[in-house]
């Protein structure tokens, strides 16, 4: 496995952790960074050992989002800050779509402040949790920039348009219970259950039907952009395909047997 400097990336019992670690610049996504979490997530969607990925941050915060110190270095020496934002983007976009894409369930696991594109991936991943006391801020325009990291196409679909525009205008710190109301956290643990909280849903998903999950996400995400007729045949394609699977053999003897089903 690589060796990484601004990530820890551990895989046990199914389960692959990337956890963002520059705690002393809040993980804020600098260049190399992105590079990390780019090949982390290649891993993956390769490694079949690999079942479920939670993506978190190392305390106090889950991710600030961009690197402003090193965009202003960039701009300071250079004069140009759109070379440096398009080379981040690239890779930022590059690391969310394997992340959408990737045929297993992806779950952030927010422990502390998710702001910019921090945020912005947490509204990417398929399911998100968070602490007690977490906050979620978009925080671009504070800098002068528009949102990127997907936001402006999943935050809409999530909130409404009406929202979403004041969530980027006015910045405001939505606490991790507002954000359960609105749909853009699955579930909020306390501090002391936290950790807790994130192994026992990633290890429950890692013993799930992993190909019905992958064809499930996949389903899902059509979902936002198909008619309703076009997107029931890609529904009765999915179940026929998934029927030729052997979790579908393995789900059904279980029932007929009383049993729970061993996907794994």
């Amino acid at each position: 496995m690589a060796e990484y400097e601004n990530i820890v990336f551990e895989v046990k019992e199914g389960v692959a952790r990337i956890r963002m670690n520059r705690p002393e610049d809040f993980n804020a996504l600098n260049l190399a960074m992105m590079r990390e979490l780019g090949q982390a997530a290649t891993v993956c969607t390769n490694d079949r050992g690999i079942r479920a990925v939670v993506i978190t941050g190392t305390d106090p915060a889950f991710c600030a989002g961009g690197d402003v110190k090193e965009m202003h270095q960039h701009l300071e020496e250079t004069g140009r800050g759109d070379l440096y934002l398009r080379e981040l983007a690239l890779h930022l976009h590059s690391f969310i779509a394997e992340l959408v894409r990737m045929p297993k369930p992806v779950m952030a696991a927010v422990n502390g402040m998710a702001a910019g594109a921090g945020f912005s991936l947490s509204l990417a991943c398929d399911l998100t949790v968070a602490v007690e006391g977490a906050k979620f801020v978009m925080a671009y325009t504070n800098i002068g920039l528009v949102p990127d990291g997907s936001s402006t196409y999943y935050l809409s679909r999530l909130v409404g348009p009406k929202k979403a525009m004041e969530i980027v205008y006015l910045n405001e710190p939505i606490s991790a219970e507002e954000g359960l109301r609105l749909g853009i956290v699955n579930r909020v643990f306390d501090r002391e259950q936290f950790e807790k909280g994130v192994s026992d849903m990633a290890m429950r998903l890692a013993r799930g039907p992993m190909d019905a999950y992958g064809r499930s996400k996949g389903l899902i995400r059509q979902g936002l952009m198909e008619t309703l007729e076009s997107q029931m045949e890609n529904e009765r394609q999915g179940i026929a395909q998934s029927a030729l699977c052997g979790e579908f053999k393995e789900g059904v003897t279980a029932f007929v047997e009383k049993r729970k089903p061993d996907f794994v």
